[in-house]
């Protein structure tokens, strides 16, 4: 790579860690331009190269949160074959990591709404892409007759929803306790939701090691 194009590389890096820390802080609506500026020690004209207003920044932010969520999902069920079971590792993942970060899961799930229409769209891309990623598995399960026939996107989008729903309660609670106690109960609920039997099931918890950490 270039000198130049790893300097830019860098500093857009910079920038979005040094933004993720005054959204931290401030939130989306009251965090400034020159705030991020000054925290990421880049010049106004540095950082308005990289980004032209707060929106983008934030949107680079979900997105880079966003696929490190998803890379953490695919690390997990890497060495899995159950499609099943690759679908509640997924959804255990995505509980797990937002209860170990649950300023930054408040910041994008909680604190920025009104932040705009086009941040909700990007957001709402982004819900679909992991009801989507959930639906991949629940075709290959119902494929191989482990669950029976039924709607896999309807299933991805309810069992997202049911995260998500879940998810943004915790994050609202002024004393909550761990998120990961609560997937007990949902991944029940979502596995018996497709038609998983009581002993796959059991089967399944029987196997959940460490794909969480």
């Amino acid at each position: 790579m270039p000198v130049e194009q790893e300097r830019k590389r860098h500093r857009h890096d910079r920038i979005l860690d040094a933004a993720l820390q005054v959204f931290t802080r401030k939130g989306y609506h009251d965090a400034a331009m020159d705030e991020i500026a000054v925290e990421s020690q880049t010049s106004k004209g540095g950082l308005y190269f990289h980004f032209p207003n707060k929106s983008t920044v934030f949107l680079a932010l979900l997105d880079q949160t966003a696929a490190l969520l998803r890379s953490r999902v695919e690390g997990a069920i890497a060495s899995e074959t159950d499609p099943v079971r690759k679908a509640d590792i997924a959804i255990r993942v995505v509980l797990h990591t937002f209860g170990a970060h649950r300023t930054l899961a408040r910041l994008f799930l909680v604190d920025a709404v009104g932040a705009g229409r086009e941040f909700h769209e990007h957001l709402s891309d982004v819900h679909a892409s992991f009801a989507g990623l959930i639906q991949g598995y629940l075709d290959e399960a119902v494929s191989a007759g482990v669950i029976p026939p039924l709607d896999t996107a309807v299933a991805g989008r309810v069992w997202f929803g049911a995260l998500n729903e879940v998810v943004t309660t915790w994050l609202l609670q002024d004393a909550p306790g761990s998120l990961d106690e609560q997937y007990p109960t949902l991944r029940v609920l979502l596995l018996r939701s497709v038609g998983a039997t009581a002993e796959a099931i059991s089967r399944m918890e029987s196997g959940n090691g460490s794909a969480a950490t």
